[in-house]
C-alpha cells in the first residue's frame, strides 16, 4: 500500500517509504470503521441526537441540518489528501454510533493525526473509544508505517486531555490562539503525539483499558 518517494530521507538503518492512505474498512473488538460516505448521513444524525452532541462547546458534531455538509467537507479533505474519515458502527447492533478520522496528514514525513472523534452519548465510557483508537493506531503504525501519530484537543477540554493521556500519548505543548470553536471564539490547542517506538507500550495500555471498561 506504500510507494517509494523520489528523494527518501534516511531513518536509523533504513530509508522509509511515504505512507499511502486509502479508504479501508477496519474491524475488531466490537466496532467497525467504515469509510465515510453520504449514505451515513441518517446514521450520524441519529448518533448525534443521542445527547444532542452539537450543543457541546468542544466538538465538531454536526447538527441535523449540517450533517450532509459535514460529510462533504470530510470527503473534500479526503480528495485533497489531508483527511481520511470513517463512520463508526457498532458491530453487534449495526447502528452508526459516531465518526472519527485521520487529519492533517503529512505523508512526506509519515505523520497522521487522529481527531474529529465523537460518539453517541450512551457510548461514552464504554469500550468504543479505546477499541476505535486501537484500530486506528494499529493501522497507522502496523500497516501504513507511520513514524508518528498526533492528537490534539481544546485547551479547556480537560476530559479529552485526560482521555488522550490515558492512552500513553506524550503531551507536546500548548499552541495559543490556534483554533476556532463552534461559537466563533478562539481556542488554545493542546498537542499530543505517539512515536513509532512508543507504540508497543501504548498498545499494551489500550488492551488493558479494553479489559477494564464495560461493553
Amino acid at each position: 500500500m506504500r510507494k517509494r518517494r523520489s528523494t527518501d530521507l534516511p531513518q536509523p538503518s533504513k530509508l522509509c517509504d511515504v505512507i499511502d492512505l486509502r479508504p479501508v474498512t477496519l474491524r475488531g473488538r466490537g466496532v467497525i470503521l467504515e469509510p465515510l460516505t453520504p449514505e451515513h448521513a441518517s446514521g450520524l444524525k441519529a448518533a448525534a441526537s443521542d445527547g444532542e452532541l452539537w450543543k457541546l462547546p468542544y466538538t465538531s458534531v454536526p447538527a441535523h441540518g449540517e450533517t450532509e455538509r459535514y460529510i462533504e467537507r470530510a470527503l473534500e479533505g479526503q480528495h485533497a489528501g489531508t483527511m481520511l474519515p470513517w463512520a463508526v458502527r457498532d458491530e453487534e447492533s449495526g447502528a452508526v454510533i459516531g465518526s472519527t478520522r485521520y487529519h492533517d496528514i503529512a505523508a512526506s514525513i509519515d505523520r497522521v493525526e487522529i481527531g474529529y472523534t465523537w460518539y453517541a452519548h450512551t457510548r461514552w465510557a464504554t469500550r468504543v473509544n479505546p477499541a476505535c483508537k486501537l484500530l486506528l493506531l494499529e493501522h497507522a503504525f502496523g500497516v501504513l508505517g507511520c513514524a508518528v501519530v498526533g492528537l490534539r484537543t481544546d485547551g479547556e477540554n480537560l476530559r479529552s486531555q485526560a482521555a488522550i493521556e490515558r492512552l500513553g500519548a506524550r503531551r507536546d505543548g500548548l499552541l495559543r490562539h490556534f483554533g476556532t470553536r463552534r461559537d466563533g471564539s478562539a481556542r488554545d490547542t493542546v498537542m499530543f503525539s505517539i512515536l513509532r517506538d512508543e507504540w508497543p507500550a501504548v498498545k499494551t495500555r489500550l488492551l488493558e483499558r479494553l479489559a477494564e471498561v464495560r461493553a
